[in-house]
Order: structure tokens, then sequence, then C-alpha cells
């Protein structure tokens, strides 16, 4: 496993990611009994944006560096980074030019009762999210392979949580794995919220991805209540370039399709310039 989220973290699609993760967890949080979050593919839970590897490639700042107060439907999204940030600060030293991955931000919002799973397979990065984590009764860390996670961890104790399988689409078959997950998690926890990411190269990947989903036959899970959220930066005609990201989300919260709406076009207006540059909500399955 050769990825390192440091180089890309704070870019534009962890920005439609993360903002997106922050409004299903507090919508799941609207009720007051424990939820457990599974964060398959966790990486090191916080990146200095000064750092060696993010200077390198300079990715936030076409992302997370273009994200202000002037966008109300983001405002959460901001608030928990904050929140993550402050919830660090003191121990860890963190500060302004660190970027919560997901596994910071969602700990930052937990309740009492609620807890978070984070798996992450790189040494390295284990490593740093075992000590971010250290001592936390509320998060448990594991060096795993985050698709197995599913059926160790699913389904949760509380009966309700929300999944995030967010791989690093090293393996040409990436696409095909996260279907075949998609599918145990919705067989071990039916009722449970799951959102899957995924990049977005070209645009036919993409749409075999929704089709695997939704159809009943062949392979595909006969899923309802699916519902893909997609943030293109440029038209997606150069395969060697990530051109936009997308977040399948399987049976949300109430109210989702209109935030999601919300949040993806002040991200288009905050993030998008070139040419084709679209930011859309497509409803692949109904209840």
């Amino acid at each position: 496993m050769n990825y390192r989220h440091a180089f890309h973290a704070g870019n534009f699609a962890d920005c439609m990611k993360h903002a997106l993760l922050v409004w299903l967890l507090t919508a799941l949080q609207r009720k007051p009994g424990p939820l457990q979050v599974l964060d398959t593919h966790a990486g090191t839970g916080m990146t200095d944006l000064s750092g060696a590897e993010a200077r390198r490639t300079g990715e936030w700042r076409e992302g997370i560096g273009r994200v202000d107060d002037r966008e109300p439907a983001l405002y959460a999204y901001r608030e928990a980074i904050a929140a993550a940030q402050g919830h660090f600060g003191a121990e860890f030293h963190v500060g302004p030019e660190h970027y919560p991955g997901s596994p910071a931000l969602v700990r930052a919002l937990l309740r009492p009762q609620d807890r978070l799973v984070a798996c992450e397979l790189h040494e390295d990065d284990h490593a740093s999210l075992r000590r971010l984590f250290a001592g936390d009764a509320q998060v448990s860390v594991h060096r795993r392979d985050g698709y197995g996670a599913l059926a160790s961890f699913l389904p949760p104790a509380s009966r309700r949580g929300l999944t995030l399988i967010d791989p690093p689409f090293e393996q040409p078959d990436e696409f095909d794995r996260l279907v075949a997950a998609a599918s145990v998690a919705r067989r071990r926890f039916a009722t449970g919220v799951l959102a899957l990411w995924y990049p977005i190269k070209g645009r036919a990947p993409s749409r075999r991805l929704h089709d695997l989903l939704v159809q009943a036959a062949p392979n595909g899970l006969g899923l309802r209540d699916v519902v893909a959220a997609e943030l293109l930066l440029r038209e997606p005609v150069d395969p060697a370039r990530l051109n936009g990201a997308g977040l399948v989300v399987i049976r949300p919260p109430y109210g989702f399709e209109a935030a999601a709406g919300e949040i993806l076009a002040a991200l288009h207006r905050a993030l998008a310039g070139e040419p084709g540059a679209q930011a859309r909500l497509v409803r692949l399955a109904d209840e």
C-alpha cells in the first residue's frame, strides 16, 4: 500500500467528502440513542498543511484554502474543522495549519454515548492514528484491511450507525471491491447509513459503479434509497487527473438531498473554475 493521504489532505475531494460526512453524522445525532461510526480507511487523522508532503502538492490551496465564511451551507463543516483543531490542539500542538481527516472530524462531533472505530492498514499512518487517539475510551483503532473490518464491526451493538468506506483506489479492481464491500455492509447492517467515496477521472467507471449498486442482476445489490453526490472541477476527459469526486449514500437521513444540494452548490461556487465543472445530486434508487 503506497497511498499517503498527506499529499492530498484538504483538497477539493476532502472538502466534499467531509462536508457531507459532517452533515450525515449530525443528522443521525438528532436522535438521542448511541451510534457507531466505522471509518474503514481512516488515514492518519490529522495533517499539517505546512508539512513537506502537503507543500509538495499544494492541493489544499485549491480546496480548503478556498473555503471561507461566505457560504452558509459550509458553516457546519468549517465549525467541525475548528472543533477538531480545538479537541486535539493542546496535547498535539494542533493549530489552524492542521487539517483534520475523517476520524478527527468524527471524534470532535461524538457525543458521550457514541463511538468511533477507525481502521488503517498502512503501518506509519496507523501508528499516527494510534497516537492521536491514545487513551480515548470512545475510539478504537485497528491496523487491518478496511474491507475485512466490515464483517468484524457490523452490526454495532447500538444498532445505529454510519459506515464510511473510503479506499485509496490503488488497485484496478477497486470499484468492484467497493461494490462487494457495500454488499457485505448491507447484509450485516441493513438499517445503517452507508457512505461510499469514489474518485472521478472519467465518466465510465463512476457510471458503472452506480449501475452495479442498484441493479438486481447480475452481481448488483438491488439496493433501495441510494443517492449519489458528485462534484466535478472540470470535464472528466483526462483520466490521468482527479477531475471530480463522488459520495454514494445508502439510506441517508431525512433531508439529505436538500442539504447535500446546498453543500455541493456552495463547493462548486468556491472551488470550481474550469469548463465542465459541475455539482450534481442523482437519486439512483427510490426508497
